[in-house]
Formats: structure tokens, sequence, C-alpha cells
């Protein structure tokens, strides 16, 4: 990873509010670092990490994409509700689940139309509307 990409990281970081140490400048990194946006797993990243050989534990990268989430750097996408995955795209916009590879992209926004939404039970309101559309390969 070049200094361009660190600096990158560290700004990311500390314009978000976030101490850039040294853990966590290694796994922005990998997530910042192409300009590209990413869909990782807790596991997929420290996968990757790792291959770069950084010492980061996965307890530290569970710990550090949380922070980074209450941060507003990621966005996290529950499929299953038990799986996260986690998007530096944190914009508002649909995903496709490829359930027979466990994986997540964005789908194209400008094709959902959303008509209308149930209205919320008294004394509570919507916050957000997750859209995951779940794919399978033709076998």
């Amino acid at each position: 990873m070049t200094d361009q990409t660190k600096t990158l990281a560290a700004n990311w970081l500390s314009g978000a509010g976030l101490r850039p140490t040294r853990q966590r400048i290694a796994l922005a990194q990998l997530l910042i670092g192409d300009g590209q946006h990413r869909h990782v797993t807790a596991e997929s990243l420290f996968s990757d990490v790792q291959s770069h050989g950084e010492r980061v534990s996965l307890a530290t990268v569970y710990n550090t994409l949380r922070a980074f989430c209450d941060a507003g750097l990621l966005q996290e996408v529950m499929v299953d509700g038990a799986k996260s995955h986690f998007d530096t795209n944190t914009h508002d916009h649909p995903h496709f689940y490829w359930e027979d590879e466990n994986r997540l992209s964005d789908a194209p926004a400008e094709d959902l139309e959303i008509a209308r939404l149930p209205r919320a039970p008294d004394g509570a309101r919507i916050s957000a509307v997750d859209v995951v559309i779940r794919l399978r390969r033709d076998t």
C-alpha cells in the first residue's frame, strides 16, 4: 500500500472524527484506497488485511467496522438477519445479494420504484428502507 493511499485513509478517518490508528488506516486503505466502492464482510476484510501482511485480529476488524458505521463511513447491510455486509457507498441504494456466492453488489437505483410504503404504527416513524434483491444463478 502506498503513502498516497495511507494519507487518503488517514484523511477519511480524521474527517469523520476517528483517530487514525495503525489498524484503522490498514483497513481503511483496503476499503477506499482504490477509489472504488466495496462490499465486504468482516471475514473477507480480515482475509484481505492478512494477505497484505498486516497483523490485525478478527475482533479488531469487527470493532473497526462497527466504529466506521457509527461514524457514517460505512453502511451496514444485513442479509438473513445474521450476516452483515459493509458498503463504502453510504447513499441510499438497492443491492443484489448473490445467494450462491454470499456476495453483495449494487443494483441500479434508477430501475427501482417503490410506489407506496405502509404507514408506520402510532408513535413510530420510518427511518430507512433497505432493498436487498436475492439472486441465484440459473443452473
